[in-house]
């Protein structure tokens, strides 16, 4: 298989030139823009988009998604002003050459989630209706604790929704005791592009390969092409906090986030 890498570049450093250094120096194309300059992708303007677009350009980097927040609100939270912001992201998306928008479908009470289903699909089916009629591919990304946090509540959001596509995150699965492999299997048809963390059993994150969510596996049966590298690893800058954090149980440490961001890169080649 021929993958093409995408990453999200505010774990390397939060400023746009850091991001940029970092994708270059890593042979990474694609940017999933989440983080900029201290600002939220759902928060820049018209002109922060503008320029980021025009700073990629002059350095041959494309934005393959929008890492944004949407749907990472309590289902209980008011939801209109949430929508309207979507709707400005749209803009955003447009204006960036972005083709796609990753969401989430909010927070829900652990105790009983499938009673929200039908107040979790009737806002996911205000996303769809604002974007309809735009070249933005809209994309849920398995999250824990949100509605859509196992396989077959995600399930549920596809069946009602087709034009919505899958971000299969295998971490973000372990996390929730869901078996990857089966999530696989029930989501299959439904996957646009993968982000790339891996986690142990007790939920901590570690790079591709390193952790049980069988990303050997999943890279073996995913028929796209994009993989998104999302580190998620313990950054400890200072040294003392390095060291314990090393003698700890926590076993993937790294002393800066580029670091963290390149040792993310390099397991993900070498599982390829």
């Amino acid at each position: 298989m021929a993958f093409i890498l995408a990453a999200f570049a505010d774990e390397a450093d939060g400023n746009l030139s850091g991001q940029i250094t970092a994708m270059k120096e890593n042979g990474i194309h694609y940017l999933e823009i989440r983080g900029v300059d201290g600002e939220n992708i759902a928060d820049i303007s018209k002109d922060k988009a503008k320029e980021i677009r025009s700073r990629l350009d002059d350095a041959g980097l494309e934005v393959w998604s929008l890492g944004s927040p949407y749907g990472k609100i309590d289902i209980k939270d008011d939801f209109a002003p949430h929508l309207d912001k979507f709707k400005k992201s749209l803009e955003t998306a447009s204006i960036l050459g972005a083709e796609h928008i990753r969401l989430f479908s909010f927070y829900v009470p652990a105790e009983n989630p499938e009673d929200y289903k039908d107040e979790v699909i009737d806002r996911i089916g205000g996303f769809v209706s604002a974007a309809a009629g735009t070249d933005i591919l809209l994309c849920h990304e398995n999250e824990k604790d949100i509605y859509g946090d196992i396989a077959s509540r995600c399930v549920d959001i596809h069946k009602a929704f087709p034009e919505i596509k899958a971000v299969f995150d295998p971490a973000n699965f372990v996390q929730c005791g869901q078996d990857t492999k089966e999530a696989w299997e029930l989501l299959s048809p439904y996957v646009e592009y993968m982000h790339i963390k891996d986690a142990l059993a007790d939920g901590s994150v570690t790079p591709a390969g390193k952790g049980i969510g069988n990303l050997p596996y999943l890279l073996s049966k995913y028929r796209g092409s994009v993989l998104t590298i999302e580190p998620h690893l313990s950054v400890f800058e200072g040294f003392e906090e390095l060291e314990a954090a090393r003698k700890s149980s926590t076993t993937y440490v790294y002393p800066t986030s580029r670091a963290a961001f390149d040792a993310a890169v390099s397991a993900l080649k070498d599982l390829i």
